[in-house]
């Protein structure tokens, strides 16, 4: 196969033509798109190449469960945006998160994590790593201190998500990562409502980057998949074999899928962060709401932060409806455009309700603490106007 345009020097082009063309490799058909490879396995024209391939000593691929022309081109152009050595490419963001925390660990290592996080990450860290002898603690993610008094000798892994699941909270990355690596740790930062277009977590001093690709990088609720990405070091270290072994693999399918999909994420986050400003904007002094958190207005707690370390703001916003869960309830019931569901960073604007969906697991006042109230609404921007969102929005809210 032939080297795309951008095999050469990707980083003299902007993230724009980086979505467009990196990491492409054409075959003798000299095709336009990029080709789905949809094998299994590949064939030799020798034994002795055969031994070769194993060896590492023939460079090529071996098997679709870790190495495959569809797959690499998917995890390069990925590479080449996010700023990284390598990346490792998943079947789903919770396959990434979890090799990227698990794989590097062993028994008797520590982890300490925001406390903020989605659930399903929150049962890695509570409830999963426990079980094979690694320690965790929680902390409040926006409290540097606590990260300081939470480093032991054994501390390995600094997990955070930034800005958090659902309530927008913008956490210090470089702070973090300062304090993790004084204490010889590594900082893993899932990146999804940032995107990487809004937010380069290992320019901020994260080691790690991890992204559920299911969300704003698919962008039209297609298919799954993650992606985790860093130095060639840790790839090399601990990711390449582990995922080779245990095969938590993305089919090259879905890789095809989102390595189409990079094409358009610039264009489509960008025209969903610019909604969900307008959405916030509208709905900031509703009467109806008692709390709105959008990342980029002046009155988002960490205001100073967002600027200085996002390019722009976040195509989600959160919001509180007086009234509690009730009134939550029938706001989403009455919305005509917005979808409920617990996806995000679609073409389709989806809307969600935390405390009975994507943190229902955690107790009442675990939930309070985080300030997920049960009138706390998360909505995703989409690609239709902004003025018909806004006007279904201001209707629903008629209902509360």
């Amino acid at each position: 196969m032939s080297e795309g345009p951008m095999s050469k020097s990707p980083a003299t082009y902007r993230p724009e033509t980086r979505l467009v063309h990196s990491g492409t490799l054409r075959s003798q058909y000299g095709e336009t798109s990029e080709a789905l490879f949809l094998t299994q396995g590949y064939v030799y024209n020798s034994a002795e190449e055969c031994e070769a391939r194993f060896k590492g000593e023939d460079p090529g691929f071996i098997y679709s469960r870790y190495s495959n022309p569809t797959i690499a081109m998917f995890e390069r152009r990925m590479i080449e945006l996010e700023g990284a050595e390598a990346a490792r490419s998943a079947a789903t963001g919770m396959a990434a998160v979890t090799t990227a925390i698990l794989a590097p660990l062993k028994a008797g290592d520590h982890v300490v994590a925001s406390r903020a996080l989605f659930g399903s990450c929150l049962y890695v860290v509570q409830d999963l790593l426990p079980r094979y002898g690694i320690e965790t603690t929680l902390v409040d993610g926006l409290d540097l201190d606590q990260w300081q008094r939470a480093l032991k000798p054994n501390t390995k892994t600094f997990f955070l998500e930034s800005p958090t699941n659902p309530t927008l909270d913008v956490l210090d990355i470089p702070g973090i990562a300062e304090i993790a690596h004084k204490g010889g740790a590594r900082l893993v930062v899932d990146n999804v409502f940032a995107t990487p277009i809004w937010q380069s977590p290992l320019a901020l001093g994260a080691d790690v980057v991890v992204y559920s690709a299911t969300k704003h990088i698919d962008g039209q609720g297609r298919c799954l998949g993650g992606i985790i990405l860093s130095s060639e070091a840790f790839i090399a270290e601990h990711i390449h074999n582990f995922m080779r072994q245990t095969g938590p693999s993305i089919s090259p399918f879905n890789a095809w899928v989102l390595l189409k999909g990079l094409e358009t994420l610039g264009v489509r986050v960008r025209a969903q962060t610019d909604t969900a400003a307008r959405i916030a904007e509208a709905l900031a002094s509703h009467p109806k709401i008692s709390r709105l958190v959008y990342p980029g207005r002046a009155d988002h707690p960490q205001a100073a932060l967002v600027k200085k370390q996002m390019r722009g703001g976040s195509t989600l916003v959160g919001f509180e409806v007086k009234g509690g869960k009730q009134a939550a309830f029938r706001v989403l019931n009455a919305l005509k455009l917005a979808k409920i569901s617990n996806n995000l960073g679609d073409a389709k604007s989806l809307v969600t309700h935390p405390a009975t969906t994507t943190h229902q697991r955690l107790k009442p006042e675990d939930r309070a603490a985080l300030g997920i109230s049960e009138g706390f609404i998360r909505f995703s921007a989409g690609l239709e106007h902004a003025d018909d969102l806004i006007e279904d929005l201001t209707a629903a809210l008629e209902k509360a």
